[in-house]
């Protein structure tokens, strides 16, 4: 009993060291190699994705950005550092809106108005993220919102770059897929990671379950998203 209780105590040790990041990638693997293959991803890099179907991933995700901003303003002003709440605050001002800009753009391309994206109701998985999103950043500490949050920044620059391999012969979707395989997104995801890191090397075992299972909840609802905008999801009546 005293040899197992020592292999148990050595086995958690050593999972506290490893940075809390690179577990909750490989936890996520299976979720990721879905993701990839998702016809609407794959519809990108073909350039036969319906024009109707990215419009309502966009219309959608103009929704999702606004939810997400409010998301990031409530950690940073939970953030335990300073640099970290200057961070999340640029990150949910100046980054968001220029992305906001670059699907205004492209959306102003298929001739869909700001008005139109106003008068489009949320869709029921996006409904269910942004929720998750922001109970999570409100009521949870500052480690399990950041947890929560990070998938969006994470999942997008991974396939961003894997996209790129591919590239696009549609314009307007290789435009989306060089927004998220550039370097200075890169930069952007880097400085999360890092806070994810420094805030999980300080928590207890049970913290770090809890942030790593809000990790994975949130890259299935980055799975479910995709998947919402391939059938153009619409409530029930």
């Amino acid at each position: 009993m005293r040899v197992l209780a020592v292999l148990l105590l050595a086995a958690g040790t050593a999972a506290a060291s490893e940075p809390l990041t690179r577990q909750m990638w490989r936890s996520i693997e299976p979720v990721y190699a879905k993701t990839l293959d998702h016809p609407f991803l794959r519809g990108l890099t073909a350039g036969d994705l319906p024009r109707a179907k990215f419009s309502f991933y966009l219309i959608q995700d103009a929704h999702y950005l606004r939810a997400f901003g409010q998301a990031l303003n409530i950690l940073a002003s939970k953030a335990p550092r300073e640099e970290w709440a200057i961070t999340l605050g640029k990150h949910a001002g100046e980054a968001l809106a220029t992305e906001r800009a670059l699907h205004e753009s492209i959306l102003g391309e298929y001739g869909v108005r700001p008005e139109a994206v106003r008068g489009t109701r949320m869709a029921p998985s996006n409904y269910a993220y942004v929720n998750h999103l922001l109970a999570t950043a409100l009521h949870k500490p500052f480690a399990h919102g950041l947890a929560a949050v990070l998938p969006c920044y994470w999942i997008y620059w991974e396939v961003g770059k894997e996209m790129q391999k591919r590239g696009s012969r549609e314009p307007a979707y290789q435009k989306w897929i060089d927004q998220y395989a550039a370097e200075d997104y890169g930069a952007t995801v880097r400085e999360v990671l890092a806070m994810m890191d420094a805030e999980g090397a300080r928590l207890d075992a049970g913290a770090r379950t809890e942030a790593m299972n809000l990790f994975e909840t949130s890259a299935r609802y980055e799975w479910m998203f995709w998947d919402m905008a391939w059938r153009e999801e619409r409530w029930a009546p």
